[in-house]
């Protein structure tokens, strides 16, 4: 299986003369300061309406988690990633020099095939793991959710979730790692930087340190084949189809968080619950790493119908 570089080629050059490493930090600090102040918008305003209005959810007297934990926090939740794409607009925009758009490839167009490729395969990876994982743990049943209810919140939430996975490609896989590749030839630099800070941000303090370990080595992995993705194709369109189809999956069929299931058809043992042992955080993690690989093989074989390549198709 050979992978060809000149669309990655293409995508590192594209950047201007002004994406030097300090007005990439500086870039960076604007994306974080935008997303912070977003987060905190939602959080505190969402907490002040989930009172006074008294919408429904949990009512365990801790009013922010209770929000978040609601549905409609879950909604206001996502929607705070809103704060990362304002952010790369105004660091593209007065930092840079270029448009938003530079960031998704060097076409500057979302591809349309590698999008629809990397979700299909996604889909498909997902729900494989998922029948490993229920002969690993056979806990899972029935939402609070009404049929008729998912179906309404179906479009709502793939359009909120596309919100949520698109602007963290678009700073980890687009931002950060277009211009660490423009500056330097190292993968160590350019790949592995961005995979590690996205991986960091999903330790979970309510977790075991062995359930920590083996989510955070799942999605290691995962970030990984998002990085190739990038790498192959030299646009952010497989990537974002690829990190959709994973959310979907566990915001809208078998959740495994607790704080995520309002709005998923089936539930699971949560992984930040009790009752796991070291051995099923092994097993786990193998599941994730097992599934990133068929992943690979169904986006990256060249005998796979969902094979992607370079950036030649574009929305």
């Amino acid at each position: 299986m050979t992978i060809e570089n000149a669309a990655f080629e293409r995508y590192r050059r594209s950047p201007n003369e002004r994406t030097t490493l300090l007005r990439l930090l500086l870039g960076t600090a604007i994306v974080v300061a935008f997303w912070m102040a977003s987060t905190a918008l939602v959080l505190f305003a969402g907490t002040y309406a989930y009172i006074v209005w008294r919408l429904p959810g949990p009512s365990t007297g801790q009013y922010m988690q209770d929000f978040l934990a609601s549905p409609v926090g879950i909604l206001t939740a996502l929607t705070s990633f809103a704060g990362i794409w304002i952010g790369l607009w105004v660091a593209m925009r007065f930092v840079h020099g270029e448009p938003l758009s530079a960031l998704v490839g060097a076409s500057r167009r979302i591809s349309r095939g590698g999008f629809i490729k990397g979700l299909i395969a996604v889909l498909i990876t997902s729900l494989f793991s998922e029948v490993l994982l229920y002969c690993l743990q056979p806990e899972i049943g029935r939402g609070s959710i009404a049929f008729s209810s998912w179906l309404l919140f179906l479009v709502p939430i793939a359009l909120l979730a596309f919100l949520q996975t698109s602007s963290e490609e678009a700073l980890f896989r687009g931002y950060l790692l277009r211009g660490l590749a423009n500056r330097f030839r190292s993968p160590l630099v350019w790949a592995v930087l961005p995979g590690l800070l996205f991986t960091s941000l999903h330790w979970s303090s309510a977790a075991t340190l062995p359930i920590n370990a083996c989510v955070l080595v799942s999605i290691a992995a995962f970030a990984l084949l998002l990085t190739l993705l990038v790498y192959v194709t030299g646009n952010l369109g497989a990537a974002f189809g690829a990190h959709l189809g994973n959310n979907l999956t566990g915001f809208l069929l078998i959740s495994h968080q607790e704080g995520y299931n309002s709005f998923a058809l089936f539930v699971a043992k949560p992984l930040e619950g009790p009752g796991w042992t070291t051995w099923d955080a092994v097993l786990i993690a193998a599941i994730g790493i097992a599934s990133t690989l068929v992943t690979m093989l169904l986006l990256l074989h060249p005998r796979s119908p969902l094979k992607v390549g370079p950036d030649d198709r574009s929305i």
